[in-house]
Parts: C-alpha cells; structure tokens; sequence
C-alpha cells in the first residue's frame, strides 16, 4: 500500500469516528478543536503535550488545547464507550485478545493526581511517577486502546484536602489495580468486544480477577 493510500485510508477512518463522537462536545468551537487534536495526535509532532501539539495546530498558546482536556463540556465516558464500540466493529474477532497492561509517568512534583514513590516497569524500580492501567484489544485485523484507569494509592484516596486540591471527583475511591482492570474489561463485555483471551502480568492474576474471569466464563 503506497503512502498516498494509507493517508488517505487514515483520514477517512478518522473522519468516520470523528462523526460519531462529535455530538458528545456540545459547542460548536469544541468540536472543531477537537477534529484538529486528532489530526495532530497522529501527526509526527515530536512530543505530544499542549504546547507542541497547539503550535501545531497553529494557535498562539497551549491553553485552547489544555482548556479542550481538563474545562471544556463534552463526556469523557460516553466518547470513551463510542470509541471501544467503533473498534469491536473494525477489528472485532472471536479470537481476539483483550490485553491488560499498565504503565508509569514520572514526575518531578507532587501535585499531579495519584502521583507517589512507587513500581512501574516504565523506571524498572520506585519513581515518584503516576501510575495507569490500560486495556488493549488485538486481533489479526490490528490493536487499539480501548480503556484506561488511573490508579489513586491508598494515600492520595483518603488525604480529602489534597483530593479536592487536585479536582479528584468525590465519588472516586481507593481501587487495587485488579479492580481497575475488572471495570474496564466489563465495560468491554457490555459493548459486545468478542475475546477469546483475557492476558495480563502476574499482576493482574490475583484470585479476584480470576475468580471474576471465571465467573463470567472467559478464558485467561
């Protein structure tokens, strides 16, 4: 497949899924910046943070594009659910495999939501890092992400003046990662992702992610 053909496979199958999210931001000037973060997300921006990628877009700060992730009006889960869908329907496959993985984002500070002194592969040892567990779905068609959960230490959960400094919502609380990975895989059942296999590290083979794997009659 030349170039020219790929991009433009990509920016049809973009167009498609920019049209089905689309109505999830409610003004108009939202969903137009929304379109163009896409674009630039896939565009060889070297590092995408909101300064880099809005110079790319060519706007004269990075606030239009922090203000679109952290103020701006529009449901996170309900595009999260849209996108998980929109997959299941391109790559979706009865032997499909749904991957449960984590990773870690260093840190300098101590602001940022859930950020701690602890393990991730990503340092290889303890970092002050933040810590997010992400669920992959692969088949012979391709991969995709389709969920992802930051995980809040015990600490960060039950500390109310640094939850409500940082903007935790109050209805979070203290989750293991099991647990994290148990929502997210239930929310790809409930949208109908066909798997034939539910892999993880050791990690995530606890009882109580077995245990709910076997309950629900999926094989690990």
């Amino acid at each position: 497949m030349s170039a020219t053909i790929a991009s433009h496979c990509w920016t049809t199958t973009l167009n498609v899924l920019y049209a089905r999210i689309a109505p999830r931001f409610r003004r108009a000037e939202v969903r137009r910046r929304v379109r163009r973060y896409l674009d630039g997300l896939l565009a060889s921006v070297e590092r995408k943070n909101g300064w880099q990628l809005a110079e790319h877009l060519g706007e004269a700060g990075p606030q239009g594009v922090q203000r679109l992730l952290n103020a701006a009006d529009w449901d996170v889960d309900a595009v999260r659910d849209d996108l998980t869908a929109f997959v299941a329907e391109h790559l979706g496959d009865p032997e499909g495999v749904l991957i449960m993985d984590e990773t870690g984002f260093l840190k300098k500070g101590v602001k940022s939501v859930g950020v701690a002194r602890q393990y991730s592969g990503t340092a290889g040892r303890r970092e002050n890092q933040q810590i997010a567990v992400f669920l992959t779905y692969a088949t012979a068609r391709g991969s995709a992400f389709l969920d992802r959960a930051l995980y809040l230490p015990e600490a960060w959960a039950e500390d109310a003046e640094r939850r409500a400094e940082a903007g935790v919502p109050e209805a979070t609380r203290f989750a293991t990662k099991g647990e994290l990975a148990k929502q997210m895989l239930a929310r790809a059942f409930a949208v109908g992702v066909p798997a034939a296999w539910v892999v993880g590290d050791t990690i995530y083979g606890s009882d109580e992610v077995r245990h709910w794997l076997e309950a629900h009659g999926q094989h690990y």
